[in-house]
């Protein structure tokens, strides 16, 4: 059996022994996650190991002081992030469609009525209707016009089209920055958990470059034996 299976070392944290396979070497572990050990390992040194289960546990510790140093305690948001991160479920969604199946028709009507209204078409329209009721109530087309100058019964619809629109334009714009909170919290759940993923990948690289050592040191050991066994049988 290998030397590198057989030696083993102490963990730095813990103070166990482990076979060189479940160590990683202090030099390899990140200056971040260093600085967040040594209050627990004063006696921490760049010459030592430390195992896999206690390096993951700080590793954890360090994501989560980040996240609560610059945003304060995890909100719900972060809260599903990290859950949806642990189970690997997708968070990406079509965030327009869920809002419109959740739309009343009150809302529908609304963002149809403040549509319409805020187009160059409405617009055209009343400019015509307001050009052809003043000049039949103007020229002597009619005997009696039914709402001679200065229009009053004009004014009363345009005081009424007013109070309505205003009131419909306003729930179509309280509709709308709904949607765009939704749709910045989407973005935002979004941002985080690619944020975590690439912590997650940086943390992967780690343990593969881990292992990539101690295959190399094992190679080492075999290579040393050969040459030990080579230089051995030479011998008169």
């Amino acid at each position: 059996m290998s030397k590198h299976y057989t030696t083993k070392h102490a963990c730095q944290v813990c103070h166990k022994d482990f076979p060189a396979v479940d160590l990683m070497p202090a030099t390899m572990v990140r200056g971040a996650v260093v600085e967040r050990i040594r209050p627990d390992c004063p006696e921490w040194s760049a010459d030592g190991f430390i195992c896999v289960n206690d390096l993951n546990h700080y590793r954890t510790l360090y994501v989560e002081h980040v996240l609560t140093e610059q945003r304060g305690e995890l909100s719900n948001l972060e809260t599903e992030v990290v859950r949806s991160l642990k189970e690997h479920e997708l968070l990406t969604e079509n965030v327009e469609d869920q809002f419109e199946s959740d739309m009343s028709f009150g809302g529908r009507l609304a963002d149809k009525v403040a549509s319409f209204g805020g187009s160059w078409t409405f617009l055209s329209c009343f400019m015509a209707f307001l050009a052809v009721w003043i000049i039949i109530n103007s020229v002597a087309i009619l005997l009696r016009p039914f709402d001679p100058y200065p229009f009053i019964f004009l004014n009363l619809m345009l005081s009424c089209l007013a109070a309505i629109q205003a009131p419909v334009i306003m729930m179509s714009q309280n509709r709308q920055e709904s949607k765009d909170r939704v749709r910045a919290e989407h973005d935002y759940r979004i941002n985080l958990k690619a944020e975590l993923e690439i912590r997650h990948l940086h943390a992967k690289l780690d343990l593969l470059l881990t292992h990539q050592w101690q295959k190399l040191l094992e190679i080492q050991e075999i290579q040393m034996e050969l040459m030990q066994e080579s230089h051995n049988g030479n011998k008169p």
